[in-house]
């Protein structure tokens, strides 16, 4: 069976785990700090503006707690995976969510300003960065689990709003080991109110604090991964221009956009009308796909989340990740234009 996802990991990786076990220090050290700096310097920011966390959701409730969401109105789309709703309720912010713009799979960003929350969740979904530049006058974080280095004006996503943060799980554009997270932000003092919020221990004072901290193993993994990050979104593009020059449809950004926005391609999803039956018939066939963000709170409010419902029931999602062989990309290829 050709997975649907799969980490591509080589001998770098191995070598690099191999490093710090045989160095006798697997906590948190030099090779988170130079992980984190390292990935200031991929998405163009001064050292120290980065901290490496211990998983996305993690992530995600650090940035609304160095943004103090307590209470607050915290927008989000719909249509997303459902660690953004439960990050905002660690935080003890209310979830405001938002449906998805027509044939995007990007929050509505008119139905924001409507809405009037007082922060917002903005994920990059699928690797289709989402232009923020007009966007006045909101608070918001930049989730670029999907989109590590799409670019929008030629700068890196994530840079838009008060945070950026990335998850580096197993399934994500890369990982630190199977689970990790990133926040990274152009102010430090952001940075360094979550940095102390993590370093819990030996605090002469009575401050709640929380271990979200990564170790030296995943960070040398990480190290590694993000090494490889342009030679895996450039393998990422090859493979969905394939797919697109077969003749699939498969969900893009605007012609309109494309001198704006650099995507990156984190998911091939296919348009059809006839969605399980091609999950179906490329299982028959030895290929594993899915749905995405099939999420109950989007059925069971189809005529609140009209786009968002169009989604979940008109895309499937078809491999794509960097060790996809040319012969497997072949023969999905064949099997959905033959069907």
């Amino acid at each position: 069976m050709i997975p649907h996802n799969k980490p591509t990991l080589g001998l770098e990786e191995e070598a690099a785990a191999i490093r710090v076990i045989r160095s006798g220090w697997m906590a948190k050290g030099r090779e988170v700090k130079s992980f984190e700096n390292e990935f200031c310097n991929f998405v163009g920011l001064p050292k120290g503006h980065a901290v490496a966390v211990s998983n996305g959701t993690a992530a995600l409730y650090l940035a609304l707690l160095a943004l103090d969401g307590a209470g607050k109105k915290i927008a989000l789309p719909a249509y997303v995976c459902s660690a953004l709703r439960h990050a905002v309720t660690m935080a003890k912010g209310e979830n405001v969510l938002i449906d998805t713009k027509y044939d995007s799979p990007n929050l509505d960003l008119e139905e924001v300003c409507n809405k009037n929350p007082q922060i917002t969740i903005i994920p990059h979904t699928y690797g289709i960065p989402l232009n923020l530049s007009n966007v006045k006058k909101i608070m918001f974080i930049e989730d670029c689990s999907h989109a590590l280095g799409a670019k929008i004006h030629g700068k890196s996503v994530g840079l838009q709003g008060e945070l950026g943060v990335v998850s580096l799980a197993a399934t994500k554009i890369i990982t630190s080991g199977g689970s990790g997270g990133m926040i990274f932000s152009k102010n430090k003092q952001l940075i360094e109110k979550i940095i102390d919020y993590i370093e819990y221990d030996m605090k002469m004072d009575d401050t709640r604090r929380f271990n979200f901290q990564i170790n030296d193993l995943q960070a040398a993994i990480g190290r590694e991964q993000l090494r490889k990050l342009p030679n895996f979104i450039k393998r990422r593009e090859e493979i969905f221009q394939k797919y697109k020059t077969s003749g699939l449809n498969l969900l893009d950004i605007s012609p309109d956009d494309s001198e704006i926005i650099r995507p990156i391609r984190f998911r091939a999803v296919l348009k059809t009308d006839k969605q399980f039956q091609t999950i179906k018939l490329l299982k028959d066939n030895g290929v594993s796909s899915r749905v995405l963000n099939d999420e109950w709170i989007i059925s069971k409010n189809p005529a609140q989340f009209p786009n968002s419902f169009s989604m979940v029931k008109n895309l499937v999602s078809l491999p794509i990740y960097p060790s996809l062989s040319d012969k497997d990309i072949e023969k999905i290829i064949s099997v959905l234009i033959n069907k």
